[in-house]
């Protein structure tokens, strides 16, 4: 069964955070994700959680300072002590919120090392995030982001280097994050790749391509792809990770069928 969760990062962004919750659930959705939620209150948070019947489905943790453009810390060498420190403070909203998925981003390729530098550091760090989840259910899910037009210098940027990152922290309660959108522009003949990592794929986003706007405003033929994701057997979420071209609300004819059901 198709399940989307609404990401509230990107959708009903013409209400404050709190209240786009139950803009979520008034619109059919049964579960939620978003960048990240420090500067509310996990008390707060959970309040809406329960009080409109949504599962936290999935956040981020340690994604540096946002505003000034840093995108995550777990591939900076020189950043180790403030990932960790992220990892933690995301494992405690994780477990208040009942939350089983965190994605730990890789963040840019600092000029100062080399790639090889960045993903041993991002392997070494999932390994201790993995550590710290396990006793509480919690997963950490690794993202390629494409690095051609949203992330130039995104250290993980295709398949190849999420797995291999993956498999150095070899740990069983990471998985990969599989980004329809990013992986569209990166690598395409998704349904395959879907098909051939299933069981490495922790966590499904989509959006269409070029503009990343809602399904079906693009050339990925969503109306055959996501019957196809069904059919393989997938059981996690996908999440909605994109920009309503217009309204939300306004957007969201491509999705009704599965929010009905």
């Amino acid at each position: 069964m198709i399940r989307l969760a609404a990401n509230l990062s990107m959708l009903f962004q013409d209400l404050p955070f709190l209240e786009r919750f139950g803009a979520a659930a008034k619109a059919g959705f049964k579960g939620v994700e978003y960048i990240a939620p420090y500067e509310e209150s996990a008390a707060s948070i959970r309040a809406e959680l329960d009080r409109h019947g949504l599962k936290q489905v999935l956040f981020n943790a340690a994604t540096g300072d946002w505003a000034a453009g840093e995108r995550g810390l777990g591939g900076n060498p020189d950043r180790t002590h403030d990932c960790r420190k992220g990892i933690d403070l995301a494992i405690e909203y994780a477990r208040a919120l009942d939350c089983q998925n965190i994605h730990l981003m890789a963040g840019y390729k600092p000029a100062t090392h080399d790639l090889d530098a960045c993903l041993a550091a991002m392997a070494s760090n999932l390994t201790y995030a993995a550590d710290a989840a396990a006793p509480h259910g919690i997963t950490i899910l690794v993202e390629a982001i494409n690095s051609k037009i949203d992330m130039p210098g995104y250290v993980i940027d295709g398949t190849a280097k999420a797995l291999d990152v993956i498999e150095r922290a070899a740990r069983k309660n990471i998985a990969f994050q599989y980004d329809v959108y990013h992986m569209q522009i990166m690598e395409g003949d998704l349904a395959r790749v879907i098909e051939r990592l299933l069981p490495r794929i922790g966590h499904i986003q989509i959006a269409d391509n070029p503009g990343r706007n809602e399904p079906g405003s693009g050339e990925i033929n969503y109306a055959w792809l996501l019957p196809r994701i069904e059919a393989l057997g997938y059981s996690g979420w996908i999440g909605c990770e994109y920009r309503p071209a217009a309204g939300t609300l306004d957007g969201l004819g491509w999705a009704r069928p599965w929010l009905k059901a």
